[in-house]
């Protein structure tokens, strides 16, 4: 008996670390999968709302760590900081609080929302390539509407995430 156990024990230990190289959780999910485009898949769909400077729009977010971490806190309230003009492609700022880093080199698209070390949230109206922590994306707006939302150009804006409609 303790010899089956023992190797029932290792096989299953041995399944676990194939699926945590192959990037699967234990659970048996599939991970969200970067396209060759630089786009990315989400397993499991998520919305919230952003606002920028008054202005809504719907976000679906990754199914990351760190998006559930802030679907987590948005069900204690709206998170709402100030983000910064930054290279002529994104905005960034500190929502006040960390979330969990999972970074991967990835190419940003408009409508992208990463997270950059871990307490700073990027939108991006732009493209850039970097090791990122996806959150989500802006849903079902052009990238001329996205750079409008996000205020292309202008030095600052108030964003705030929210679960209302």
């Amino acid at each position: 008996m303790k010899g089956r156990r023992g190797k029932a024990a290792l096989a299953a230990l041995l399944v676990c670390l194939c699926l945590a190289a192959a990037g699967c959780p234990a659970s048996g999910g599939i991970p969200d999968e970067t396209l060759p485009d630089g786009s990315w898949t989400e397993t499991e769909e998520r919305t919230v709302y952003l606002i920028v400077d008054g202005t809504r729009a719907e976000v679906t977010l990754a199914d990351t760590d760190a998006a559930a971490a802030l679907a987590a806190r948005l069900e204690e309230g709206d998170v709402t900081f100030t983000a910064d003009e930054y290279g002529g492609f994104e905005k960034v700022g500190s929502p006040g609080f960390s979330l969990p880093q999972s970074d991967t080199r990835l190419t940003t698209q408009p409508g992208d929302i990463v997270l950059y070390l871990g307490n700073q949230i990027v939108l991006f109206y732009g493209s850039n390539t970097w090791s990122y922590t996806r959150i989500g994306a802006v849903a079902g707006l052009t990238d001329a509407q996205i750079a409008d939302l996000f205020r292309a150009g202008e030095s600052r804006v108030s964003v705030t995430f929210t679960l209302s409609p």
